[in-house]
């Protein structure tokens, strides 16, 4: 990963931890090279992604203050600008799976996506929150294929640091040539509004993910759903020529 994601992640994670308070001076660009020991064009590019996901205010003549929670909406803002950023979703947040069935993949899953999805999948449902106690900002059902062997029993459920999708990569060496992300808005259902404490019917976004393997083949799907006021994507997207 580019050296300037690297550190956008690190002071996004401090903004969120509360290390900065709303509306404090944030570092200089100066302070930040010193800090982190890089190059002024690394900072400003990580701080010109961490402006566009609205975490940061930067004005001429005035420095870079932080924005605070009511600013931004109160939600935590996921950054989307490559596959790297992609697979490290909502840092800062923590998920404890568990068992929820295997079986064929439900048909109202199996119909969006264009891969073949036959076969037996074991599935985890969780909740992810950011501090313990805290309104989920995600309720999520991931699906592994049978091929994955034992792998799939081996996953470590409990909050891991590492994703579950890094942990299949290492215990089987299957890694993803795709990822693909459908994202979609939707009325919560009863239990999609019980699990994520919002009144049925209210809108929340449903992300559905594949990881698809060298071969075109489907081995992870993860649906999550989000309620409306706890989560935003902000996309960052640089123009060619």
């Amino acid at each position: 990963m580019p050296r300037y994601l690297m550190l956008a992640a690190e002071l996004r994670e401090a903004i969120l931890a509360g290390q900065f308070a709303g509306g404090e001076q944030f570092p200089t660009e100066t302070a930040l090279c010193q800090r982190y020991d890089v190059s002024r064009f690394t900072v400003r590019e990580a701080l010109r992604r961490l402006e566009a996901e609205g975490l940061i205010a930067r004005k001429r003549g005035s420095g870079t203050t932080v924005q605070p929670p009511a600013a931004r909406g109160g939600a935590l803002h996921q950054p989307l600008s490559n596959v790297g950023e992609l697979l490290q979703y909502a840092r800062g947040s923590a998920v404890i799976y568990r068992p929820a069935g295997q079986g064929p993949l439900p048909a109202e899953i199996a119909e969006q996506i264009a891969p073949d999805t036959t076969g037996s999948w074991t599935m985890f449902s969780g909740l992810r929150q950011q501090d313990i106690g805290a309104k989920p900002i995600a309720a999520t059902t991931a699906y592994f294929h049978e091929r994955l062997g034992d792998a799939i029993e081996a996953l470590d459920l409990n909050a891991s640091p590492k994703t579950l999708f890094s942990q299949v990569e290492e215990l089987t060496g299957v890694s993803a040539s795709t990822v693909t992300q459908d994202i979609q808005a939707i009325a919560a259902n009863d239990e999609i509004a019980k699990a994520l404490d919002v009144e049925p019917g209210s809108p929340v976004l449903q992300i559905l993910r594949c990881y698809i393997d060298r071969k075109g083949q489907v081995f992870e799907i993860s649906v999550s759903h989000h309620p409306g006021d706890r989560f935003a994507y902000a996309m960052h997207i640089d123009i060619e020529g």
